[in-house]
Parts: structure tokens; sequence; C-alpha cells
């Protein structure tokens, strides 16, 4: 997950903090040494840490927080405004075209994951209701061009194309062109990567970036190379002037010290993270909300905005109107499975919630993706009137769906269980929110599922 070390380290630091009930000039400057060595282990940039460790010291042994009556917390809210004004205080916007398509130029090393991640900004934009194109610039690398073209008719959006053989200055200025023609409001150039920075890249893009003037020029990078990240950053910035940064595999990277490290020493913002391999795996890069995971807060609007995305509404309330009837089947149970899975992994899922992350580190097996895959089989087994109606599966039923599930008996009695407990748990809920709702107390329970 991604920062899990840092988060950790952070969290164990800030727990001491919170149990002392006055914290001394001595406790802070502790705290601060824990800090200053997890920011280091965490491949943040030297100089960041030396600057963000000094500023919250001088702020943390202020009268503000050493007379407050929790002055552990004051310390913390201190760490996470600091930790957000490191990584650009507010989310960065995409510069639009005053006329014609906006035109999105990536640039970055082969490796990095710019080809995907043209794909999935397409996605993005297309989500958002705008009309994205997608242009073939990368004349080199074996396949490339069919890769684009792959992701493009997987997300129905079209791809500009000359072949490996023309110009990509000249490939571009077509591109530009035929989305003018099909009223595309978004151009999105996807150009060839090298193995390093070198003379021939920077004049190719230097070249494609004159000719069809890009409101963004975005670098990609990969986060799991920490501070070789930032040096490739301001490599690229000395000869393009780049508008902001996509971090790629930040799922995986549990140091997060590129996060850490990009914007304060190239003064680029981090536009966008890549948090897994599918197309829908980008999110836009909030500093406060990064903040706050790290630190052990949680990331409730993140949650909620992949809930509005992912789960069908309609369904939602026929879902709701079933708990209150006792009508809730275990084919109702799947769906809802499926529409929460759809929101991304589980343990993601876990660390937005706030403190929920830190308590569930060791019980984290009862999540396992794998028994989510089992209980899936084991429905998908079940006729359609056995999920409708799980009263009906007796000894012989329960052999045939464990055959069928490649999963034990005992497998398929825990989760009939668990299924008429959970059953009996949410038509409780349901009640007890009709009846203080009535009241005039708390509104009726309203389930995300």
């Amino acid at each position: 997950m991604a920062f899990e070390s840092l988060a950790d380290r952070l969290q164990d630091v800030f727990k001491k903090l919170r149990g002392k009930g006055k914290l001394s000039e001595q406790d802070v400057n502790d705290a601060m040494r824990e800090v200053r060595m997890a920011l280091l282990e965490a491949d943040v940039n030297y100089k960041v840490v030396k600057s963000f460790v000094a500023s919250v010291k001088e702020r943390a042994i202020g009268s503000e927080v050493m007379e407050s009556l929790t002055p552990g917390q004051q310390v913390i809210k201190i760490v996470n405004e600091e930790m957000t004004k490191l990584m650009g205080d507010n989310p960065s916007q995409i510069q639009n075209a005053g006329r014609g398509p906006t035109v999105i130029l990536m640039a970055g090393l082969q490796g990095s994951g710019k080809t995907t991640s043209s794909a999935k900004l397409a996605r993005y934009f297309k989500k958002q209701g705008r009309r994205p194109m997608l242009a073939a610039c990368d004349i080199y690398r074996p396949a490339a061009i069919k890769q684009l073209q792959v992701l493009g008719q997987q997300l129905e959006v079209p791809v500009f194309s000359m072949g490996d053989k023309v110009n990509p200055v000249d490939i571009a200025k077509g591109a530009y062109a035929q989305a003018e023609r099909q009223a595309c409001d978004i151009l999105i150039i996807d150009t060839a990567g090298r193995l390093h920075v070198d003379e021939a890249l920077m004049e190719e893009i230097q070249g494609i970036a004159a000719a069809v003037k890009p409101q963004e020029i975005l670098l990609v990078v990969d986060a799991m190379t920490g501070q070789d990240a930032v040096k490739v950053t301001e490599a690229f910035n000395e000869r393009l002037e780049l508008s902001g940064v996509i971090l790629t595999k930040l799922d995986g990277d549990t140091r997060g010290g590129a996060a850490l490290s990009v914007k304060a020493v190239t003064g680029k913002p981090i536009k966008f993270v890549g948090m897994g391999e599918k197309t829908d795996a980008l999110e836009p890069f909030y500093p406060d909300r990064m903040a706050s995971r790290i630190l052990g807060m949680g990331d409730v609007l993140t949650l909620i905005e992949k809930a509005q995305a992912n789960v069908d509404m309609k369904k939602a309330q026929e879902m709701e109107q079933k708990l209150r009837k006792a009508e809730f089947t275990l084919e109702d149970f799947l769906e809802q499975m499926q529409q929460v899975r759809s929101m991304g992994p589980l343990e993601d899922l876990l660390g937005m919630i706030p403190g929920l992350n830190k308590q569930l580190k060791g019980v984290k097996p009862d999540f396992d993706e794998k028994e989510i895959v089992h209980v899936e089989a084991i429905i998908k087994s079940m006729t359609l009137e056995e999920r409708r109606n799980p009263t009906i599966i007796n000894g012989s039923r329960k052999k045939r769906i464990a055959r069928g599930s490649g999963t034990k008996v005992q497998e398929v009695n825990r989760l009939l269980k668990q299924f008429e407990e959970s059953r009996k748990l949410m038509k409780q809920f349901a009640d007890m929110g009709n009846r203080k709702g009535k009241k005039g107390g708390m509104p009726p329970i309203k389930f995300p599922f």
C-alpha cells in the first residue's frame, strides 16, 4: 500500500505524543528526530527533510502547542499542515485552451508508464463528459502504437496514428488537425521515451511542443524510483518547462519519497497519481488528502467519490428497501460485493477510513481478497432458487456447491452463517433508523450499497 512503511513509522511517533498530557521542548525534539529518520528512510530529499523538520519544530515549540490542553494533537495538526504545504497545498487543475482542443503532451523515460497513463487520462476526461483523442507519437518502441490503439479501442476513444515511418512532429500536427475536425476538446499526445535523458529525446519533444503549443506538459515518472524521479523531473524541466507531474505505481511505493519531494525540489505540482494497472486507476492528486492518509487520519472524501463513481444509486435504494423488508438474498449480497470491489482493493478502501487501517493491522487476513473470490465462487455455484432462499440448502446441496466452487463444505457453512447473521444485523439497524427517524431524532439509515 502507498506510504505504508512511512505511515506506520509516523503514526507510532504520534501515538507517543498523544499519550502525554503535557509536552516539553525535549519531547518535541525527540519526536522530530524520529520524524526526520522516518522521512530519510522513505527516500525523501535530504534538504526537504531538513526544511520540513525545522518548520514543524519552530511552530511546535510555540506557546500555542505547549499551553494547549491537547499538545500532542496540536503537533500532529502542524505536521499535517506542513506536509500538505510540502506537496503543494491546493490540488492543481488542468489548464484548458481558449479555442480548439486542449493539448496535453506526455513526456517521460521508457518504462515509466507513459502510454498507459495517456489512456488513463483519456478515460478520466471522458468520465467528465469531455471528448478526448489520443495521438501515437512514439514511433521507436516496438508495439507502442498498437498498445495505444488497443487501449483506445477498450475505452472507445479515437487514436490518431500515421505509422512508425513518419516524423513525430508531423504526427502531432496531423493529430491536432484531426482533433479539430472531429470536435475533440482534449488531445493527449503520447511521446517516445528513452532509457535515460538524452539530447535526441529532448530535441524531439521540444519540436512537438513548438509545433502544437500544448497547454500542459506532464512528465510521467515512476514513484518507486524515489530520488531518481526528482532528478528526472529536474532534467526534463530544464528543457521543457513542465506544467506538472504524473506519479505512476504509487500504490506499490511503501516509502513515498518521490511524492514528498517532487514539488518541494522542482516547484512542479503532482497533478495525477497512478494507483494500479487498470485504466480507471488514475486519481487527481490532493495534497491535503494524501497528508491525512500518511498520518492515519484517513481520506473520507476520496472514499465518497469512489462510491459515487462506482455504486449504482438506483440499485442501492432497491437494496435498502429489501433490507427493510428482510428480503435481502445471497444474490443481492453478491451484487453488493461486486460493487464494493469495483471501488478498488479492499485494503486501500480500509486505509481511507480514519484510524481503521491501523486497528486492522493484525487482522488483515480477515480481509484477504482471495477469501472474497472464494465467497463469489460459492454463491455463483448455487442455483437461482438457492441464492434467493438459502434455507433450502441442505447437506447434499452444500456438497454440490463446494465441489462446483472448488471449496470445502465448511466454507459453505461459514458463508451461510455469516450471511444470516449479517442480514439480521442489517435489519436491526434499518428498524432502529426508522424508529428514531419517526421521533424526529436520527434520520433513517441509508446503506451505501
